[in-house]
């Protein structure tokens, strides 16, 4: 099956607006830089919970951006004609709210007394920062805090205490075994092939058992590392199909007392893709990614010589109330628009695993070792994409992943 890449988007800080690109890096944790920071809210037991959209939907007003600014202070993190990198972020009051009204959360502090945009370092100089010990999901990771001036401005906004954190060196290990990339190879050996519908397996169940017992019995080479995250959810990656949104979309209609009652649009946004495909002539059918196993991407590299990337797909997005948000309040969505998990709630509860969440896209993560230009001991581990690139699907699963991130 032919698709191709319609959107890439990177979200530099968890649970903000994402930032639409037309082209990307991917490296073994996903397009480059995407998730590196993220919020903490300070609870009064001074104990840090994590800053969600599910329970602090206030994140969907923030704006965030990349751009190349001059630097006459540290050259950490420079490039070389003495430039550096900075996430400009920028706090859009509640729609219908004052500027100086702290509607969001009705805590009577003053935005007008705070800047309008903050400009974070896109990769800041650990050797100054406080490190910290956080966790997300389960999985744990050392951390540093960017500092007080940060943390501030976003409480202004805000309108409750939080600390953002930086990833830096840190790595939050995978948990379970279906979302590990380096296990799911070892299972799926067979040669690549597309099945001709969904659900049809490209193995048949002896040679899926085989493959099976083999895996079981084959140990992971000593000098491989185990993979690891940085603030992204449970893997690197997450592919969404335009098919399965229109799905989405057509279940939600505008109310009949309208003059010509349509069904409303539902942003992609909503559900926070690093990478979306559509058919490159013929659309796939809505959830077709269910059975997804393997994509191939075709990239030129920003117009030079065409490459082949290999993304392993490992698991299913189950999904949450953040699909309600309205991004122009900060708040639960009203009508049709705040029903969107609802409506998915009613078919597409289809993994075994998490039986009570809906399903909407695929976590992947890229196969450096399927190609030759990723081989041997020097090879650089990352390869760009581009909007508008090809995508083949070259190998299908016979049966829908099953979810087994514990905890979750």
């Amino acid at each position: 099956m032919t698709l191709r890449i319609t959107s890439l988007t990177v979200y530099p800080i968890k649970s903000l607006r994402g930032i639409s690109l037309n082209n990307a890096e991917l490296t073994p944790q996903g397009i480059k830089h995407d998730r590196v920071f993220m919020l903490y809210a300070v609870k009064p037991n001074n104990k840090w919970e994590k800053m969600q959209l599910s329970h602090y939907p206030q994140c969907a007003l923030f704006d965030q951006r990349i751009a190349t600014i001059p630097n006459e202070g540290s050259t950490a993190g420079n490039d070389r004609n003495g430039k550096k990198s900075m996430i400009i972020v920028e706090y859009n009051p509640p729609k219908g709210s004052r500027p100086d009204e702290d509607s969001a959360n009705k805590t009577g502090s003053k935005l007008s007394t705070v800047p309008s945009k903050l400009e974070v370092p896109l990769e800041p100089d650990i050797s100054t920062l406080e490190c910290v010990d956080v966790e997300l999901h389960g999985s744990p990771a050392s951390a540093y805090r960017m500092g007080g001036a940060y943390d501030e401005w976003f409480a202004s906004c805000i309108g409750i205490p939080v600390v953002l954190v930086y990833i830096g060196d840190g790595k939050r290990p995978v948990l379970g075994e279906t979302l590990d990339a380096t296990k799911l190879k070892s299972k799926a050996s067979s040669p690549k092939e597309e099945a001709e519908k969904p659900g049809t397996a490209t193995r048949g169940w002896i040679s899926s058992l085989t493959s099976y017992i083999s895996s079981a019995t084959t140990s992971k080479p000593k000098d491989e590392p185990a993979p690891w995250l940085t603030f992204t959810d449970v893997a690197p990656l997450l592919i969404a199909s335009e098919s399965s949104l229109n799905d989405v979309s057509s279940r939600l209609s505008q109310p009949a007392s309208t003059p010509s009652p349509a069904s409303l649009e539902v942003g992609m946004y909503k559900f926070r893709p690093n990478l979306v495909v559509a058919g490159q002539d013929v659309p796939p059918p809505a959830w077709d990614e269910d059975y997804w196993g393997e994509l191939e991407i075709t990239t030129r590299e920003k117009q030079t010589e065409a490459r082949k990337v290999t993304l392993l797909l490992t698991g299913n997005c189950v999904r949450c109330t953040s699909l309600n948000v309205d991004y122009e309040t900060g708040r639960p969505a009203e009508g049709e628009l705040g029903s969107v998990l609802k409506k998915l709630m009613k078919d597409r509860r289809v993994d075994k695993g998490s039986k009570w969440s809906p399903v909407f896209g695929r976590y992947a993560s890229v196969d450096f070792d399927s190609g030759s230009e990723f081989e041997g001991e020097d090879a650089v581990k990352s390869v760009w994409v581009s909007v508008g690139d090809e995508v083949q699907v070259t190998r299908r699963i016979e049966e829908r992943s099953v979810w087994d991130w514990p905890g979750l």
